[in-house]
């Protein structure tokens, strides 16, 4: 395992890129990247949450997560452009389809971020670091934005590599290079660390990752349970997951959408046009990663502030837009109560392939829509979104396809 050559690609500020790049490509003359911007919410109804942010706008103290009514509180002159899905799959498959010249073995660990394996591969393309900045170069250059690469011996160590330089860079952390390039930093660096887990190693007097490297592993046992050990492995840089090929499920665990309304839903038919909206996202993303699903959640946040969900199987897998809408409506119907709503979402998730879909007498057969389904997706990929969208959002306060969260590809997993 240590003679492996693991390469983790990581695009920049991604959302932000790809849709900055995309604007330049079809006529736009500003580049958000360089100016007060985030990606997140609808610039009409300023409602949502900031997904990404460009570096001028991190100067106004804005972070990712927060509303975006906030953060034009905070810069009142924020660009704020809408998510745009369509884009985000596009770049990641092209960014893809750069990364399969230089190895078959290729795990997407995010849309954003990909692993891949070039052990062997240097007999053949010649030096990693070299190879690695051709790599990024060319993204460069054909793609129009930039990633950074970072390169070790196993996962672990690639990712925590390519977050050590950034923007456009390369990057190693190899094990002799851990304890003066690694075990420096602050603990909440090191990857898994949250902000609870922060604060109970800073409490220990553990603060930097070297601190916790350094640290009986017993005692962190103690502590934490069998967390504990995998914590101190991680500081150690000892983790030998393997790279899973492409199209292998285990690093997505759901696929997910939610919007704030911006304005009370009180009656159904609108509430089953928000579903709408939001599976519409859901479908094409579940059917983008060659993904069925089991099992669909819907949550329902009052005016009040008030959650709750609910969720059932599905009989048979599917990755039907009109299957997941008509499930998630049944479970909308039988958990509303009838307050004014202002949030909605749904959630897809126990996943597995849709190379093979088993037929079942007792459902409707979909088999038609899910062709249907594929048709329509070729043309918002090639078109954009809304070149192709339902009649019933003509002349609505509704978005054919909207929602805040992006959970298909997590931006961060806790599967290696």
């Amino acid at each position: 395992m240590n003679d492996r050559i693991i390469m983790h690609v990581d695009a920049n500020s991604a959302f932000l890129s790809w849709s900055t790049v995309y604007a330049l490509q079809h006529g736009g003359t500003v580049d958000y990247r360089e100016i007060p911007s985030i990606v997140g919410g609808n610039q009409a109804t300023r409602h949502g949450i900031v997904l990404a942010k460009s570096i001028p706008a991190k100067k106004y103290g804005i972070q990712t997560g927060e509303p975006v009514v906030q953060a034009l509180r905070k810069c009142p002159s924020l660009v704020v452009i809408p998510p745009e899905y369509h884009v985000y799959m596009q770049c990641s498959s092209a960014m893809l389809e750069i990364l399969k010249d230089y190895s078959d073995r290729i795990q997407v660990f995010s849309i954003d971020e990909v692993f891949l394996d070039y052990t062997g591969m240097e007999k053949v393309l010649g030096d990693p670091v070299k190879v690695a900045h051709h790599i990024k170069d060319r993204i460069k250059k054909e793609l129009g934005f930039t990633v950074s690469i970072g390169i070790s011996t196993n996962k672990l160590l690639a990712k925590m590599a390519s977050d050590l330089k950034k923007p456009d860079a390369v990057t190693t952390l190899y094990r002799e290079e851990i304890p003066f390039k690694m075990w420096k930093l602050n603990v909440r660096d090191l990857y898994m660390v949250g902000a609870a887990t922060e604060a109970k190693l800073m409490k220990m007097g553990i603060y930097t990752i070297g601190d916790l490297a350094n640290t009986e592993v017993e005692y962190l046992r103690y502590k934490f349970k069998s967390w504990g050990e995998v914590l101190w492995c991680y500081a150690n840089g000892i983790e030998n997951s393997e790279v899973k090929p492409e199209g292998e499920i285990p690093y997505v665990k759901g696929i997910g959408n939610s919007c704030t309304i911006h304005f009370d839903v009180e009656d159904r038919e609108t509430a089953h046009k928000v579903l709408l909206s939001l599976v519409e996202t859901v479908g094409m993303r579940l059917r983008h990663g060659n993904f069925c699903c089991r099992l669909v959640q819907v949550s329902i946040k009052t005016n009040e502030l008030k959650s709750y969900s609910h969720q059932r199987k599905f009989f048979v897998p599917t990755d039907c837009t009109n299957a997941i809408y008509e499930e998630a409506c049944r479970l909308f119907d039988e958990a509303w109560k009838g307050e004014p709503i202002r949030n909605l979402g749904v959630r897809v998730s126990e996943l597995c392939g849709n190379d093979f879909v088993q037929l079942s007498m007792l459902e409707k057969d979909y088999e038609k829509q899910r062709k249907i389904d594929k048709a329509i997706d070729g043309i918002r990929m090639k078109f954009g979104s809304l070149s192709v969208f339902r009649a019933g959002f003509l002349y609505s306060r509704l978005s054919p396809l909207q929602g805040g969260i992006v959970e298909d590809f997590p931006v961060m997993t806790s599967i290696l």
